[in-house]
């Protein structure tokens, strides 16, 4: 089998394919649109349709402004619809910045966008057009969800889930920068915070029912939630009965992202970072901590990874899994380097070097 990895850059897309997962074919930046509007635009979300293989980057144009452009065939070429796919109504006085997160229901043609500033969009056509879920935009607690450094986003979007007992479509569990978990069992008719036991240190209160820095969720192979927040790591099997810390074990309890095993519980890779004046890794080192026991212990898995000082972090959504049967992990830096390890090598291979900031990634077995 084949595989195919997006990476989304400060400066355009680019993909790598691989038969092996240790050697690769790196892209020149591809051209989204022919004018070359997009092509050195940031690329702040992919997402890769589980039904259909088509392939939707969320990226910016310097003429046009923020877009979704859409592949059939796996890259090859690309589409941009005629009509802006993400707008919000004419009575809502909010602008479109940019999609942070894509996610797909389990019904085809099933998209959601997590955007900028804090909403949800859905599409039922595969992702040409988008509707705003308005009880999440004229939700009470709205008002209170304030930019973090990187915006005021909804970049986390997990449908069918808000525990990990259960899977239901009128479910999902969605987190934003600032604001924290929330969750809906209708359909999205009304949302609900689920953050007890994550912390908000800049905060008066340090436990509020909501208004922490979430920074990313992942489920596991069990459905159990993980969470990586603005300092703290934690583990719930059900957010609205609380959170519980596993960051003990870790050089710092700050980070971006997390990414969990498609098909081990409580295996969970984390890519810590100083804290939040100091967006470099602890020690200066490339490092990657992983937990086999869901956060009970850590340990460093950096075989591969550069020995010598390195000051790139990893961002909320630079990195993922293939989901194949021996899954491939990868992250991708601000230094535009790019790593994949397998479960049955367990050393990290460069995909790629030297690309520019490396913003998101999404992988697949073709």
């Amino acid at each position: 089998m084949a595989f195919l990895l997006l990476i989304g850059t400060r400066k355009g897309l680019f993909t790598a394919t691989s038969d092996d997962r240790r050697t690769w074919r790196v892209s020149e930046p591809h051209r989204l649109d022919t004018e070359d509007y997009a092509n050195m635009s940031g690329v702040y979300a992919i997402g890769i349709d589980p039904h259909t293989r088509r392939i939707l980057v969320g990226a910016e144009s310097s003429h046009f402004g923020p877009s979704v452009w859409h592949s059939n065939d796996l890259g090859e070429t690309w589409h941009e619809p005629e009509t802006a796919p993400i707008a919000f109504p004419d009575d809502v006085d909010a602008a479109f910045t940019r999609v942070w997160q894509f996610a797909f229901g389990a019904e085809p043609g099933t998209v959601y966008a997590g955007v900028e500033p804090t909403a949800l969009f859905r599409s039922t056509d595969g992702g040409l057009t988008y509707e705003l879920n308005r009880p999440l935009w004229d939700h009470p607690h709205h008002a209170d969800w304030f930019p973090g450094a990187g915006g005021a986003a909804v970049h986390t979007v997990l449908p069918g889930t808000v525990r990990a007992d259960s899977t239901d479509p009128h479910s999902m569990t969605i987190a934003m920068s600032t604001g924290g978990v929330y969750r809906t069992t209708d359909d999205g008719a009304s949302w609900e915070p689920a953050n007890k036991g994550i912390s908000a240190d800049f905060l008066p209160d340090p436990y509020p029912e909501y208004g922490q820095c979430v920074h990313k969720v992942v489920t596991d192979a069990d459905g159990v939630f993980f969470t990586q927040n603005h300092h703290g790591v934690y583990r719930s099997a059900d957010p609205a009965q609380g959170w519980t810390s596993i960051a003990e074990g870790l050089p710092s309890d700050f980070g971006f992202t997390l990414v969990a095993h498609p098909h081990v519980p409580g295996d969970v890779w984390n890519f810590p970072v100083v804290s939040q004046m100091v967006h470099l890794p602890p020690d200066n080192r490339l490092r990657v901590l992983r937990t086999r026991d869901s956060g009970a212990t850590w340990k460093a898995h950096e075989e591969g990874l550069p020995t010598g000082p390195y000051y790139g972090i990893v961002l909320r959504d630079a990195s993922c899994t293939d989901g194949a049967r021996v899954p491939g992990f990868y992250f991708g830096t601000r230094s535009g380097d790019v790593f994949v390890t397998t479960d049955d090598t367990g050393t990290w291979t460069p995909v790629a070097e030297h690309l520019p900031d490396v913003l998101c990634v999404r992988a697949v077995e073709v």
